[in-house]
């Protein structure tokens, strides 16, 4: 039986996942506490259910019985058990966005704000985001593109499963705390200081074409895309499935968005399942 543990942040869109698992052909239970997991396998083994393919939501709603997973996943591993984790996530202003148009309260916002007990959700799930196989942030993704992103990850394998988050942001704001590779690109001229360009964005045909223009773009781009296609191999010998990388300016509204998205969709028309996230594009 191929199964995978469905986890991340709340808010980050689970829900959705489930359903787009369950059109996949996955028997999927939200909310399942961990402990139950061996007896699914169990009952699979000894033919009482005829499950080939099942997803197993497991978060923070669960509170205590939540905390036992890592030990489950242990014993798993012990058992030579072969699965999978799927980890959601988003960013802090759009989850915040997304509690306030559901007028929901996280789960650990009792005695703090929603802001606040994103944070803690994001500590306390440190661990189990470092183990996960697929690591996927839906700030930017419409519903289409989650489920097109689901089935190219978890139906395809070897280099082809590998994901890659791409990401800008301006330092003025702050450093990611989830990013494993961080790329500066305040070499690069800014446009900001162009008057006809300084209320645009990357994403802008004027502002791309302006960064594109120079030549150490061009051959940082280059340099970059080869480093990144070099490493991929060697993260997936040690059994790494995703890797997130960040280009950052000073404000996250120019450079850091136009090379983030050049870099996109060179690795889009290799075949890469990536996603994209400008973090602090609309902060202007």
């Amino acid at each position: 039986m191929q199964f995978i543990i469905v986890t991340g942040l709340s808010g980050a869109g689970k829900s959705n996942a489930i359903k787009y698992l369950e059109d996949m052909g996955y028997y999927c239970i939200d909310n399942m506490p961990p402990m139950l997991i061996n007896s699914f396998i169990t009952l699979e083994k000894q033919n009482k259910i005829n499950v080939k393919k099942a997803a197993f939501v497991m978060d923070i709603r669960g509170g205590a019985f939540f905390d036992d997973l890592e030990n489950v996943m242990k014993e798993l591993d012990d058992e030579g058990i072969k699965y999978q984790i799927l980890f959601l996530e988003a960013t802090d202003d759009t989850l915040i966005r997304r509690f306030q148009e559901t007028r929901r309260s996280h789960p650990l916002s009792e005695n703090s704000t929603n802001s606040e007990a994103i944070k803690k959700e994001r500590r306390l799930l440190t661990a189990i985001r470092e183990k996960s196989d697929f690591i996927i942030d839906t700030s930017n993704l419409k519903p289409a593109e989650l489920q097109h992103l689901l089935t190219t990850s978890l139906e395809q394998g070897g280099e082809e499963k590998f994901s890659v988050t791409v990401r800008s942001f301006g330092y003025k704001y702050g450093m990611p705390s989830d990013t494993d590779i961080v790329f500066d690109v305040r070499f690069i001229p800014n446009p900001y200081y162009i008057a006809s360009m300084k209320d645009m964005t990357g994403n802008d045909s004027s502002v791309k074409d302006y960064v594109m223009q120079f030549e150490e773009t061009l051959e940082f781009l280059n340099r970059i895309e080869n480093l990144v296609e070099y490493l991929i191999p060697y993260y997936i010998k040690q059994g790494k499935r995703s890797l997130s990388i960040a280009f950052a300016c000073t404000g996250g509204q120019h450079r850091s968005v136009a090379i983030a998205n050049e870099f996109t969709d060179r690795f889009k028309k290799k075949g890469k399942t990536v996603t994209i996230v400008h973090r602090d594009v609309m902060k202007h």
